[in-house]
């Protein structure tokens, strides 16, 4: 997962990293590498740690990937004393970048995981890769809160894929809703 986390990372970090002022240029490919880092390792030890609500609500869709989100404030937390540490950066210049990356790494994560077009990514491989390849309790949090939030497309009590692109697809369904179509 940390090659996904890297990439995203590499994508959405160019105004966070490479055109902020406030980090060195030298520094911008080691920055980069570190947020990534800090990321994943910040996601496991939050699996880890026993804050599986809280983090299969966010990854279940049930909460925003904001940072009004406690899991989106522990991961910037993270980065932000590890990007000051390592880089000299101020206080300020390292959430400046946890705080625009985190969002947008997140949800380009879980946007790849739900896209039915990619095919070596899934919810699935997110929970293994946080949990140590023992995703079925976090997966198991996942889908209920999807379940509950009327993703559960074929009511099997479960959500997977085939829920999900059946829920972006009709008309008058979750997504739709959602997004007011």
């Amino acid at each position: 997962m940390l090659d996904q986390i890297t990439d995203l990372v590499k994508q959405f970090g160019g105004d966070a990293v490479v055109n902020n002022p406030n980090v060195p240029n030298e520094h911008n490919e080691a920055v980069l590498g570190e947020a990534s880092g800090s990321i994943l390792n910040g996601l496991k030890d939050i699996a880890n740690g026993g804050n599986l609500q809280d983090l299969a609500g966010m990854l279940g869709g049930k909460s925003s990937i904001s940072m009004d989100n406690p899991i989106v404030k522990e991961l910037a937390g993270k980065v932000t004393g590890n990007l000051t540490e390592k880089f000299g950066l101020s206080g300020d210049a390292a959430g400046g970048v946890a705080g625009s990356l985190i969002p947008q790494v997140l949800s380009g994560l879980l946007g790849k995981a739900n896209d039915p077009s990619v095919n070596n990514f899934n919810m699935s491989d997110i929970a293994g890769s946080l949990t140590n390849g023992n995703g079925g309790g976090l997966m198991d949090m996942i889908s209920s809160v999807g379940a509950k939030m009327g993703l559960d497309q074929d009511g099997d009590g479960k959500v997977g894929v085939s829920d999900i692109t059946a829920a972006a697809t009709k008309k008058g369904g979750f997504f739709s809703r959602l997004f007011g179509k």
